[in-house]
């Protein structure tokens, strides 16, 4: 697959017009469709790395065709703004995240039940044992 066919792929995928991401992109309409013609020319590397944002697709899958088209779960989660992960303002807090960020997967959920419990006993009010895909923030009733 040549990379127009990836692009107009990438695009269709996103559910948008050639319109809809060329005002996301910032160019006109007619460039996205030179981008997507079989002899059409190339976007320029700032145009591709904002057409894989946009549209959500690995940047390389996008320039090379090689890796997968779509973002893995890894990215997606490293893809949430910056913004919203850094509102912690408590100094404890944030010492409390960047550590259960630096421990593995397994033993996260380990730390959260702990973490859970003492303030289940602290409060007085179930906090805790939620099963893995449950959302945080929503206490268990019953």
């Amino acid at each position: 697959m040549i990379q127009q066919e990836r692009i107009r792929l990438a695009r269709r995928a996103a559910g948008m017009s050639q319109k809809q991401l060329a005002e996301a992109v910032g160019v006109q309409r007619s460039a996205v469709s030179h981008w997507e013609a079989p002899l059409g020319k190339n976007p320029s590397v700032s145009h591709l790395r904002k057409l894989a944002q946009v549209t959500e697709v690995q940047f390389e899958w996008l320039v090379t065709g090689r890796g997968e088209m779509s973002l893995s779960r890894d990215v997606q989660l490293d893809s949430i703004a910056t913004a919203e992960a850094l509102l912690i303002e408590d100094p404890l807090e944030f010492r409390l995240v960047h550590a259960f960020r630096e421990v593995p997967l397994r033993a996260r959920i380990s730390l959260l039940e702990v973490m859970e419990e003492l303030a289940a006993q602290r409060t007085g009010r179930a906090i805790g044992r939620r099963g893995p895909g449950s959302r945080p923030g929503i206490p268990v009733t019953g």
